[in-house]
C-alpha cells in the first residue's frame, strides 16, 4: 500500500518550514482507495513569495486546522503504507519535522518518483513535476497546490508502476541497503557507488556542470553521503540542485585540506562561503631616512618591493614588531609604532636606548635593526618537506614549505630516486600562500612537532 503526498510549504528550510496545505492519496497499486486534503495553519507568516507561487495566504489558512490537530488523520493514513512523493526527502523531511515539534516519532518507508522516473524514464532534460508530466502526458491541474500536483503523482506513480523494469526497480529502491531514498532526487546512483572510501577533495555539479560546493574528506563515500542526511536549509538546496559528483584523491587529510583550499579560491562555488574572502596582506619593510636611521616599517604588501614578512592582518603584523622591538631593543618611534616628532613614549615598550632622543648613536641602533632582519630572514628561510601517504602504495605524497611560504604539493613515486630538495621541486605543484594554508601547516607542524627540515623524503 502506498501513501502518495504533496505538501505546501512557508519555504524556510526543514528546520524552520511549516506546512500550510497537505494532501494524501492512498494507492494499492490500482486504484485510489481514501484520500486526506487540508489546508493547515502554519502558526507562522506566509512570505509574500510564496503566496505568489502557491496563492495560498495568511487568511486563507487563519481558521484551518493546525498540523497537531491532523497529525492523528496523517498518522492513520500513512500507517504500514510506503510514502511516496515527487522529491521524496523534502516533503517526508518536513512532516517529519512537524511530527517531531509535538513530540511524535514518524518514521515510513520512502519512495522517490524523481529517482524512479530518471531509471524507468530515462534520457529527459528534466524531471521537475510539471515538465516530466508534460513529457509523458500527464494532465497537471492546480500547480503548486497540494492536491494539484499530489494528484499528478498519482497519475505518475501508475505509469512508473507499469514499465516493464518496475518489479525490479521497485524492489531495488526499497531495499533499505540501497540508499536510493537518501541521495539527492537527480544524482545517479552509479555516480555515488564510484565515490572511494579514501582521502581527497569532491565536486558537486549541477545541472549545468558547473561546480556549486568543494569538500575535503579522509573518507570520501562517507563524508559525502552526510550531506545528503543533513537537514539544514542550504544542504537541502544544494543536494537537490546535485546532478554529479567528481572527486580527486589526496592520500592524506593534509594534502585533501590543501588541495580543497586552492579549489575553493580558484573556483569560487556558490555554496563554500568560509575562505571566498580575499584577504589584505600586510608586510614588514627596512628603509633609511635622510639622517641615516634604518627604520623598520609596515604597510599593505602591494606596495613593498622586498618585504621582510607577510601578515594577513594588520593587528598581527604590529604585534611582531612590538616583539622585535623589545627583544633587539629598537625605538617604536622608528618602528612607526608611534606617530610623534618627539622621543618615544609606548605604553608597552620601555627598552628603547634612546635613539629618538639622541643618546644611542646611529651605527649603534642600525647594528640592532640588522639584527632583527637578520633574524627575519634566517626564519623565512627555512625549508621544510613534509611527507605523507600518497594515493596508492606505490607513491608518496609532499608538500614543500620554503623560505617561509607554502610552495605547493606532489606526488613522487617510490621508485623515484631523490636525493636533493631540486628533485623534489620537479614534481610540486605551485601554489598560493595564503591565510588558509598558514593556518592548515601551522596546526599540522605543531601536531607534528618531529617534522624537521629535510632535503630528501628518502
Amino acid at each position: 500500500m502506498y501513501t502518495i503526498i504533496d505538501i505546501e510549504t512557508t519555504g524556510n528550510g526543514i528546520k524552520g518550514n511549516k506546512i500550510t496545505e497537505i494532501s494524501i492519496f492512498k494507492y494499492d497499486g490500482n486504484t485510489i482507495v481514501d484520500e486526506f486534503t487540508s489546508l493547515v495553519n502554519p502558526l507562522a507568516p506566509i512570505p509574500y513569495f510564496i503566496t505568489g507561487l502557491t496563492g495560498i495566504d495568511d487568511q486563507m489558512v487563519q481558521n484551518a486546522p493546525t498540523f497537531a490537530e491532523i497529525s492523528q488523520n496523517i498518522l492513520e493514513l500513512t500507517e504500514n503504507c510506503i510514502f511516496v512523493a515527487h522529491s521524496v526527502n523534502f516533503d517526508y523531511g518536513v512532516i517529519k519535522e512537524e511530527f517531531r515539534q509535538i513530540g511524535v516519532d514518524f518514521t515510513r518507508k520512502k519512495l522517490c518518483t524523481v529517482r524512479l522516473s530518471r531509471t524507468l524514464i530515462p534520457g529527459l532534460r528534466s524531471y521537475s513535476l510539471g515538465k516530466l508530466c508534460s513529457a509523458v502526458d500527464i494532465p497537471l491541474q492546480d500547480r503548486h497546490r497540494a492536491r494539484g500536483d499530489a494528484h499528478a503523482t498519482v497519475l505518475l506513480f501508475e505509469k512508473l508502476l507499469s514499465s516493464p523494469d518496475a518489479d525490479t526497480v521497485f524492489k531495488k529502491f526499497l531495499n533499505a541497503r540501497s540508499q536510493e531514498a537518501t541521495l539527492p532526487p537527480h544524482l545517479p546512483k552509479s555516480v555515488f557507488d564510484a565515490i572511494p572510501s579514501k582521502s581527497g577533495i569532491y565536486y558537486f555539479k549541477n545541472q549545468k556542470g558547473e561546480i556549486i560546493y568543494v569538500g575535503k574528506a579522509i573518507n570520501l563515500k562517507k563524508r559525502v553521503l552526510g550531506h545528503f542526511y543533513d537537514k539544514s536549509k542550504k544542504e537541502i538546496q544544494m543536494c537537490s540542485e546535485t546532478t554529479h559528483i567528481d572527486f580527486k584523491l589526496s592520500g592524506s587529510e593534509l594534502v585533501a585540506l590543501l588541495m580543497e583550499s586552492a579549489e575553493i579560491k580558484r573556483l569560487f562555488p556558490p555554496y563554500n562561503r568560509a575562505q571566498k574572502r580575499t584577504v589584505r596582506q600586510y608586510a614588514i619593510f627596512e628603509y633609511e631616512d635622510r639622517n641615516g636611521i634604518s627604520h623598520l616599517a609596515f604597510n599593505t604588501l602591494k606596495g613593498i618591493p622586498r618585504p621582510l614578512k607577510i601578515f594577513y592582518n594588520q593587528t598581527d603584523c604590529r604585534a611582531y614588531l612590538e616583539e622585535l622591538c623589545k627583544h633587539f631593543s629598537l625605538c617604536p618611534k622608528y618602528c612607526h609604532l608611534q606617530q610623534t616628532n618627539t622621543p618615544c613614549s609606548h605604553h608597552s615598550i620601555t627598552t628603547c636606548e634612546g635613539i629618538c632622543r639622541g643618546e644611542e648613536s646611529v651605527d649603534d641602533y642600525n647594528e640592532k635593526v640588522s639584527q632583527a632582519v637578520e633574524h627575519m630572514k634566517l626564519l623565512a628561510s627555512d625549508v621544510k618537506v613534509i611527507k605523507e601517504k600518497g594515493r596508492d602504495a606505490t607513491e608518496s605524497a609532499v608538500v614543500l614549505i620554503a623560505d617561509g611560504l607554502y610552495k605547493g604539493y606532489g606526488f613522487i613515486e617510490n621508485d623515484v630516486d631523490i636525493s636533493n630538495l631540486e628533485d623534489i621541486e620537479a614534481f610540486i605543484t605551485p601554489q598560493k600562500n595564503t591565510i588558509e594554508t598558514d593556518g592548515i601547516l601551522a596546526a599540522y607542524l605543531l601536531k607534528h612537532s618531529e617534522s624537521t627540515v629535510m632535503t630528501s623524503i628518502k
